[in-house]
C-alpha cells in the first residue's frame, strides 16, 4: 500500500508540474501581451497567396525536462514496486529510464499547437510568411483580402 500511495503522490506532483507550463506562451493572433496592448501598429494590407498547417511547438523545440523527471520518478516507483529483493533495483532502473523516454515524448507531444503559415503578397508586391496559431473564428484562403499588424517584431495576420 505504501509503494501505492508514493505511485499516486508522485503522479499528481508530475502532473501538476507539466500543467502548470501549459499556458505560458501563446502565438495566437487573438492575444496580446501587456506590454502590446494600447501600443501603436503598422499595418499593411495584402493578398493572401498561400496556406498550409503546421504544427507549432510552444516550448521552443526545448523541453523543460519536468517530463523526463516525472516519467522517471514514476517509471522508477513502478519498476521498483514489481521486483524484490534486488530484482525491485533492476526494475527501478529500467523503469526510470523507461519512464524517462516516455515523460520525454509527453510533454513534447503536449507543447504542440496547431498552427498555419499565411504567405501575402503586399500592395507594394513584397511577399511575407507569418506563421501563427490558428483560432476558431478565422481562417484563410488564397486570395483573400488581410491585414498584416506589426509591432516590436511580432507580426499577425487577421482579416
Amino acid at each position: 500500500m505504501r509503494a501505492t500511495s508514493r505511485l499516486i503522490v508522485a503522479t499528481v506532483i508530475a502532473g501538476s508540474l507539466a500543467m502548470s507550463g501549459c499556458a505560458v506562451n501563446s502565438t495566437s493572433p487573438d492575444v496580446f501581451t501587456a506590454s502590446q496592448a494600447q501600443r501603436e501598429q503598422t499595418v499593411r494590407m495584402g493578398t493572401v497567396d498561400s496556406v498550409r498547417a503546421v504544427q507549432i511547438s510552444s516550448n521552443n523545440g526545448q523541453p523543460s525536462g519536468l517530463g523526463v523527471a516525472g516519467g522517471a520518478a514514476l517509471g522508477a516507483l513502478a519498476g521498483s514496486a514489481i521486483g524484490g529483493g534486488r530484482g525491485s533495483v533492476a526494475t527501478g532502473i529500467i523503469g526510470g529510464i523507461g519512464g524517462a523516454v516516455a515523460g520525454n515524448a509527453v510533454e513534447n507531444r503536449v507543447a504542440m499547437r496547431p498552427g498555419v503559415e499565411i504567405t501575402v503578397r503586399l500592395d507594394n508586391g513584397d511577399m511575407r510568411a507569418i506563421t501563427q496559431q490558428t483560432t476558431a473564428g478565422e481562417s484563410f484562403r488564397a486570395g483573400d483580402r488581410v491585414r498584416l499588424l506589426s509591432s516590436g517584431g511580432v507580426t499577425r495576420v487577421t482579416h
